[in-house]
């Protein structure tokens, strides 16, 4: 083979190379604009109730707005957002949301809340801030910014794996198909309830009546 030949098929197949990266390549998909509620829903599927503002770039809920759903379904994804609470604030977001029956929904939720100050925000607890609320605790020493000021959170979620990081720090994970998980399940609130954890819903903005402010949410699908 001649060296241009060689070189023309060195060519070919980089390009092909690359185009197959692109093409498998996650894309970040905006879930809050910093101008309008577009993209969320209330729980009957309208447009999300007056406590929710968007204020100075940010989605901001004032209290009794209500929860809020994402219009599509995640299965494996990544989730990030940055959020802030009020003093003494309860909040959280939820995934993997389905419909129980009427306006019951269940989800694993990323708990946001006043750790130390809110009643439920015991330290060390699966009621602290960044835990699978009720599953399994983030550890004490987390990096956790005070309420009033604002906070990174992720969520990955990929073959049944499942991640929580608070300001850059992985501070807690399990698995959906380990023994662990099955025994977190077993003594919390939401044993035996079906469709908990189906591995595929929506999002969930909840409303616990306290402020909270949401900037930057963005998701992709691995």
């Amino acid at each position: 083979m001649t060296r241009i030949a060689t070189f023309y098929l060195w060519v070919v197949t980089l390009m092909g190379t690359l185009s197959l990266t692109q093409a498998v390549e996650p894309v970040w998909q905006a879930l809050f604009d910093g101008k309008t509620t577009a993209g969320w829903t209330s729980l009957d599927g309208k447009e999300p109730g007056p406590g929710w503002k968007v204020v100075d770039g940010c989605l901001h809920l004032q209290g009794h707005g209500g929860n809020l759903l994402s219009k599509e379904e995640y299965e494996s994804f990544e989730l990030e957002w940055q959020w802030k609470i009020s003093k003494g604030g309860n909040n959280g977001i939820k995934y993997w949301v389905t419909n129980v029956g009427g306006r019951d929904w269940l989800g694993i939720e990323y708990q946001m809340i006043d750790d130390g100050v809110h009643p439920d925000g015991t330290i060390g607890s699966s009621h602290a801030t960044a835990s699978f609320y009720d599953i399994k605790a983030a550890p004490r020493d987390k990096p956790l910014h005070p309420a009033g000021e604002w906070n990174q959170s992720r969520v990955i979620a990929k073959n049944g794996k499942l991640q929580h990081y608070l300001n850059g720090k992985l501070v807690v994970e399990i698995d959906t198909r380990s023994p662990e998980w099955q025994q977190a399940l077993g003594k919390s609130k939401f044993r035996g309830k079906e469709g908990f954890a189906p591995g595929k819903g929506r999002l969930m903005l909840t409303d616990h009546s306290d402020p909270v402010w949401y900037r930057n949410i963005r998701i992709r699908r691995l």
